[in-house]
């Protein structure tokens, strides 16, 4: 099976029926474990990305969180919160088909604090200087749920 051409049609199927451009297969010794669209739009839930739908199948059905023996292909190079998924379920590799240089003349995010030119830049930012207000409010007691 060509799993870029898969990944390429469950994406356009996904926009077919309202849903957003993207999508991810993820595969294990030749055979699909998971796959998901983004379905963002569908669900009116902002965490819904293709990807993260994506390794939680494919955790659940084998049963971890460790998908070091898989291959993760996606649509589009990922946003932060996908990046970071990624990197939380450590696959062998991600196979990505297209950049969001390439697709950002044809695809516009509606979010309040997402740019797509400059979201990785607000990373590098010291937190009182990014766009999204963010305050700390410490308290002791939060340590001690890390020191048990």
């Amino acid at each position: 099976m060509d799993f870029v051409k898969h990944t390429i049609e469950l994406a356009h199927k996904n926009v077919e029926v309202g849903g957003r451009p993207f999508a991810t297969v993820i595969v294990q010794n030749g055979e699909i474990v998971a796959e998901s669209p983004n379905l963002v739009a569908q669900t009116h839930d902002p965490t819904a990305h293709a990807e993260v739908l994506a390794i939680r199948e494919a955790c659940k059905k084998l049963q971890t969180e460790h998908l070091t023996d898989c291959e993760i292909y996606i649509l589009a190079s990922p946003c932060p919160m996908c990046l970071g998924s990624l990197y939380y379920c450590s696959p062998k590799k991600v196979i990505y088909i297209t950049t969001r240089e390439d697709y950002a003349p044809y695809y516009q995010d509606d979010r309040k604090y997402f740019e797509l030119e400059t979201f990785y830049e607000e990373y590098n930012k010291p937190i009182e200087d990014r766009r999204l207000p963010m305050v700390q409010q410490p308290n002791e007691e939060a340590i001690k749920v890390y020191q048990r």
